[in-house]
């Protein structure tokens, strides 16, 4: 009953017939994608949540932990083209539910910490070590996101892409973290740091709400 109760999503433009080959050869760099992004998430996560600790910054543990949220949905990626499952409609949409599902946990997380800070007052110190992070980040990420589209557009895979859009966002993130950070550190603007944060949680929300209603992306609109 609760299965005829969820809509499917549209996924993306339906691609061209592929064979079992070059199916299994797209779904084997799908998984070596989300298993090289997620390293590289660990690394990010630990040097964030540190960083963050340290300077008392919402906007930095935020991007750790979205940085663990993006590895667990790569893991979700991993699982659905293992075992057989790539082609199966039904778990392609539990892989899109379970993506939409990091993000609220995301947004809920953020938005609680960091109105939380702007109300109380709190005064975070200066990260440089943040400021390096976001600065590397911020142009790396897009490249990471375009091959992991491009992957879920030629498996017809709205979940894949729908977690490389996650990839995307943390660039997008990266961007808002370091105008934060910065203003901190060479303005003194304390209030720079919590509301960076509230734009990461907006981002995660609006993508968390996207995903679970199926709103795959195809070649020509926003994502692609």
């Amino acid at each position: 009953m609760a299965e005829t109760l969820l809509r499917i999503g549209p996924r993306p433009a339906a691609a061209p017939q592929l064979s079992t080959q070059e199916r299994t050869g797209l779904e084997r760099r799908a998984k070596l994608l989300a298993w090289g992004g997620n390293s590289w998430h660990l690394i990010e996560f630990a040097i964030a949540l540190g960083a963050g600790i340290a300077a008392g910054s919402v906007a930095l543990i935020g991007f750790g932990a979205d940085s663990l949220i993006e590895g667990l949905s790569g893991f979700v990626i991993v699982w659905l083209f293992s075992g057989g499952r790539g082609s199966s409609e039904k778990a392609e949409r539990r892989a899109q539910q379970l993506v939409a599902g990091s993000y609220f946990l995301l947004a809920a997380y953020i938005g609680i910490e960091s109105l939380r800070d702007l109300v109380g007052g709190h005064h975070p110190q200066a990260s440089w070590v943040g400021i390096g992070l976001a600065a590397f980040t911020a142009p790396t990420m897009p490249l990471l996101a375009r091959a992991k589209r491009r992957v879920g557009h030629e498996l017809n895979s709205s979940a894949t892409v729908s977690e490389a859009q996650q990839n995307q966002i943390c660039a997008y993130l990266s961007i808002a973290l370091l105008v934060g950070l910065l203003a901190n550190a060479v303005a003194g603007w304390w209030w720079a740091d919590p509301a960076a944060a509230v734009v990461i949680a907006a981002f995660a929300a609006r993508e968390g709400i996207e995903s679970w209603r199926g709103e795959g992306c195809a070649c020509g609109d926003r994502c692609c």
